[in-house]
């Protein structure tokens, strides 16, 4: 009597334990249609931008560390960039900030920047992370080992896939990468083939997360030609810089041949003329030359976006303009001039943009002191 007692205890212990695994598995299963459904809704959300503006001289070209780079840009400035009617920001980051020579992560570097992506999640900010300079290639370098050394191309390689490993959480709606800025190959097939293995590294990893890619020699839209596009790819934003004419984005720069160059220049209409270029002193005549007589309107600014236009076109993908500014000393309303045709024909175009820059003293909205360049932020943010 007892061993049969004892029998069908054991049985109902087995029922038990069998109808508890039989909840467990229906709960995991519940569990897994959502996960499956937050991913496909992740997949289908497209990574979208309108008007942004670039977070210059943070993580990428500054020597600011520890709290002078934390309190340079902040939650406060993002929650303003929103505010002012902005959809995202550009973030470069530079190779020598975020890791060491070993390809070790500087860990406050990149708390720094994902930080600030969480803040533009909050403020419902997009943002593109540009890789801004590598110690391999620097776009004004003379030598450029990235496109001789397969040990730095595979370095390269992997410094996506150590940001992929700490932004891949991230939703795709919210997040796009930037293979690298404005790359300067001695030829377009250096640059083409570079884009195509880091675009296969990367869709190892994220299959649908957008990059951001531009064409050879500053991602100028002289060289969109020739620029060669992942084929079948939806998540390709192709990206063009824009700072025609030269002689009044860079006036008197002082990193370019421009630098003792102070004469007049005139936007909209002839930028030089023979009149003007006669009365410069003779060692400033050859580097601006080749401006005298050379007509720039709203409708050749146009005109010179046709190789990306077309490219877009071609392969289905949006166009958007990472980079374009008037250093802040150039003659006022010539810069002004010019940032009311572009942002016109952006409108028009329907093309998404990022202004260089956000703060800085050169081509910033606002200067380093905080101070708004308040006629320049009411062009840039204007609305149709």
């Amino acid at each position: 009597m007892k061993n049969i007692i004892a029998f069908f205890s054991r049985l109902h212990i087995a029922k038990a334990f069998l109808l508890l695994m039989v909840l467990v598995s229906c709960n995991n299963s519940k569990d897994k249609t959502v996960d499956q459904d937050q991913v496909k809704t992740d997949i289908n959300e497209k990574f979208e931008v309108s008007r942004g503006t670039n977070i210059a001289h943070w993580l990428s070209q500054s020597n600011k560390r520890g709290e002078e780079r934390a309190s340079f840009f902040t939650k406060n400035d993002i929650e303003r960039i929103a505010e002012m009617g902005f959809d995202h920001i550009r973030l470069p980051i530079d190779e020598e900030q975020m890791w060491d020579e070993d390809g070790n992560r500087y860990q406050e570097a990149f708390d720094l920047m994902v930080k600030c992506i969480e803040w533009c999640e909050e403020s419902n900010l997009k943002v593109i992370v540009d890789l801004h300079i590598l110690r391999s290639h620097h776009f004004n370098a003379e030598v450029k080992p990235l496109w001789t050394d397969p040990a730095e191309q595979e370095k390269f390689f992997d410094l996506w896939r150590d940001l992929s490993k700490s932004l891949n959480r991230f939703s795709n709606g919210l997040l796009a990468y930037e293979l690298m800025n404005e790359a300067v190959a001695d030829n377009h097939e250096s640059w083409n083939n570079l884009i195509s293995r880091a675009v296969n590294a990367i869709r190892e990893l994220e299959e649908y997360r957008t990059i951001v890619i531009g064409s050879n020699r500053w991602q100028s839209v002289d060289t969109f030609d020739a620029l060669r596009v992942p084929l079948n790819d939806e998540n390709i934003l192709l990206s063009f810089h824009f700072y025609k004419p030269f002689l009044l984005s860079h006036y008197a720069a002082e990193w370019t041949d421009l630098k003792d160059f102070n004469g007049t220049i005139n936007y909209p209409g002839v930028i030089l003329t023979q009149e003007e270029f006669d009365i410069l002193p003779d060692n400033i005549k050859p580097q601006v030359q080749k401006w005298v007589n050379v007509e720039f309107t709203k409708a050749s600014l146009l005109e010179m976006w046709q190789q990306p236009i077309n490219k877009a076109k071609t392969h289905g993908l949006p166009l958007y303009c990472g980079e374009f500014g008037i250093i802040s000393n150039a003659p006022k309303q010539d810069g002004l001039n010019w940032y009311k045709d572009m942002i016109a024909l952006f409108e028009e175009t329907g093309i998404g943009y990022a202004n260089w820059n956000y703060k800085s003293d050169n081509f910033g909205l606002f200067y380093s002191n905080g101070e708004e360049n308040t006629e320049l932020t009411e062009i840039v943010i204007s609305k149709p």
